[in-house]
């Protein structure tokens, strides 16, 4: 206890030596460079994380987790239809992963006003829909007012289609299907959406379920398939497996990543993106502290002979030396830490930094914090530091002689 307590007293008064006039502002310019690596280390990591969680929930928001439908290989929009009424339902109410399972149908049509005339993809809804994800989508008016008694002939359109067909809340669509024989439905619009997703915003709109079993000649318990919502996006894969393993012999069980393979390929670019940028800044950071270990070294050498010509170990030396560098990284770390926690915190509470929407999909900078990520990078810098740094201390330490340090000018 005694030799530890010697070890912080050393290092303290090597820190604070008033007569450090060269090494005193290269401390200083040291801890500001390690502050601005891991304020670049911290804000990567987090715009990262919320960049992936934004587009992710806006794709989840227009679907689900998993979706099951009938196995014929048919991935359009006209699919066979299966009964809602399937057995892994129950199962997988009562799952404590899933939070829901909620019934969807699609139908192909055309939207025509006066001057215009667009291609439609009807997404149809009912009692089991779960509204929480695609709230958060919602930019204008309410969601689709669903009775028991009437089917409903509200609509929820993109912001997107709404302009392009020059429609606001409370218009009228009139909507028309190909089909033996054609049909026409009109709803009225009681909503927009926008995802910033143009897979969505150009095709997708919102509609009572009945609407498309009755454009369909279907019965009231068939819909083109069954969508699941999870709880932990984490266990996306096992849960998958889970509920393709219980699904009929005659159903796919798929997630969201193997039904948009690219979006969710393009997000994962962004972890190496993230990873060779953390290896560099760290690299930075290593090149900061060996280079003010040395000159601290090289400061005090003189000191270093004295201590060891009192019969002090080289080891012990070196120990208060490697103390000296903990604590000029510690600093810097805990500048660092606060101030990308706390330009994060602004971005994620004001949307400071604004982005345009049509080509990033967001309308600011999303910022997620990952407090697991963050402690991990601060150990892991810590540690990759003071390791790295023991080499170059133990061969100084073993250089330095007392009778040449204590002549050293």
């Amino acid at each position: 206890m005694a030799r530890s307590s010697f070890h912080l007293f050393l290092s303290h008064r090597i820190l604070k030596d008033k007569g450090n006039t060269f090494s005193r502002p290269i401390i200083r310019l040291s801890v500001c460079g390690i502050s601005l690596g891991l304020v670049i280390m911290i804000l990567a990591l987090g715009i990262t994380a919320g960049y992936k969680k934004a587009i992710r929930d806006r794709v989840i928001a227009m679907g689900s987790h998993i979706r099951i439908t009938h196995f014929d290989q048919n991935y359009s929009f006209e699919q066979i239809p299966i009964d809602k009424n399937q057995s892994v339902v129950p199962l997988l109410q009562q799952h404590p992963d899933i939070l829901g399972v909620q019934n969807f149908a699609t139908k192909v049509g055309v939207v025509k006003t006066s001057d215009q005339v667009e291609g439609i993809v009807l997404k149809g809804v009912d009692e089991t829909f779960l509204p929480e994800l695609f709230q958060q989508n919602l930019v204008e008016g309410s969601l689709l007012q669903l009775s028991d008694t009437a089917v409903s002939n509200q609509i929820i359109l993109s912001t997107r289609m709404a302009s392009k067909l020059k429609l606001k809340i409370g218009d009228k669509v009139q909507t028309y299907f190909v089909q033996d024989p054609p049909r026409a439905r009109s709803f009225v619009v009681c909503g927009l959406y926008e995802t910033g997703m143009t897979e969505y915003d150009e095709r997708y709109a919102i509609v009572d379920l009945r609407q498309i079993q009755k454009l369909n000649d279907w019965d009231s318990s068939q819909v083109s398939g069954l969508e699941v919502l999870i709880r932990d996006y984490d266990k996306i894969d096992e849960l998958g497996q889970f509920v393709h393993s219980r699904a009929g012999y005659d159903l796919k069980a798929e997630t969201i990543k193997q039904l948009y393979p690219d979006i969710f390929d393009w997000l994962a670019l962004f972890d190496t993106n993230v990873a060779i940028l953390l290896i560099i800044t760290t690299c930075v950071c290593l090149i900061t502290m060996i280079s003010i270990f040395f000159i601290i070294v090289l400061e005090q050498t003189q000191t270093i002979g004295i201590l060891k010509s009192m019969g002090m170990r080289t080891g012990h030396v070196m120990r208060a030396f490697m103390l000296v560098a903990g604590r000029i990284l510690l600093r810097g770390m805990l500048i660092g830490n606060a101030l990308g926690l706390l330009l994060g915190f602004l971005q994620q509470r004001f949307h400071l930094v604004k982005l345009n929407p049509e080509t990033y999909y967001v309308s600011a900078v999303p910022f997620h914090f990952q407090w697991w990520s963050i402690l991990l990078l601060n150990i892991g810098v810590f540690v990759i530091c003071m390791l790295v740094l023991t080499l170059p201390a133990w061969v100084v330490g073993k250089k330095i002689s007392p009778m040449e340090a204590i002549r050293f000018e």
